[in-house]
């Protein structure tokens, strides 16, 4: 009699998530504080997490209303800088065509880099997922961003000056540790390939910047080193 897999339940995703959730307190409330010192309200700080919910997006959006941007620029360069998650959810896409379209929709909607690094960590041990797996694990991040924000406008005001103790540096030094991380279980599997795309992608943010963007050069990059891995897997 074959074996049946047992399919991951919400708790699990719950527990897969406990790992990231440093990450989102201390970038979290490093967005509240830097949120609260450019004259945004609690309130305010509040309604960004549950409406925007992208660390990068949101530290972005601070530092635009900080020179006073024009709206329409603040909207562009998020919807660019936030375009990597269409990327993201494709590659995931496969493993839930078997769920509804409303579950899919809230799996996309609460993507984020941290949550996409934990899922393709299990896919690429051949662990088991499921949609109530994710939703655990999103639902959790999700809410603990929202409290760490939150926090951090509320404390904001007794830091007057978020450089001082490096809270500007938080959200690069997050996507560092996720880089290094993922770099790190890469080149145990694919020394060569990982290398190849690594190489691909500086070179590629390197030359764009001299013609573009900052912002349209890192999705750039981004693109052409997803087709050299995808290449080289042909």
């Amino acid at each position: 009699m074959e074996k049946i897999e047992k399919q991951p339940t919400f708790m699990d995703g719950v527990r897969a998530c406990v790992p990231t959730i440093f990450g989102y307190l201390g970038i979290g409330f490093a967005m509240g504080v830097v949120g609260k010192g450019i004259g945004l309200s609690v309130w305010q700080i509040f309604l960004m997490s549950l409406i925007v919910y992208a660390g990068s997006a949101q530290f972005i959006i601070c530092g635009m209303l900080a020179i006073q941007a024009p709206f329409s620029s603040i909207v562009a360069t998020v919807f660019f800088v936030n375009l990597r998650h269409l990327l993201m959810s494709l590659s995931v896409s496969p493993y839930f065509q078997k769920y509804s379209l409303l579950g899919n929709i809230g799996v996309g909607t609460l993507l984020t880099d941290e949550s996409y690094g934990v899922l393709t960590t299990y896919l690429r041990q051949n662990r088991p997922i499921s949609l109530a797996w994710m939703n655990g694990l999103n639902l959790l991040a999700y809410l603990v961003w929202i409290v760490a924000t939150v926090l951090g406008g509320v404390f904001g005001r007794f830091v007057t000056n978020p450089e001082t103790f490096g809270l500007d540096f938080a959200l690069v030094a997050m996507f560092l540790g996720l880089f290094l991380f993922q770099a790190e279980v890469e080149m145990k599997r694919q020394t060569k390939k990982t290398l190849l795309v690594l190489t691909t992608v500086l070179v590629s943010v390197y030359l764009l910047t001299w013609w573009t963007t900052p912002e349209v050069a890192v999705i750039g990059a981004t693109l052409l080193g997803s087709i050299v891995g995808g290449l080289s897997n042909v």
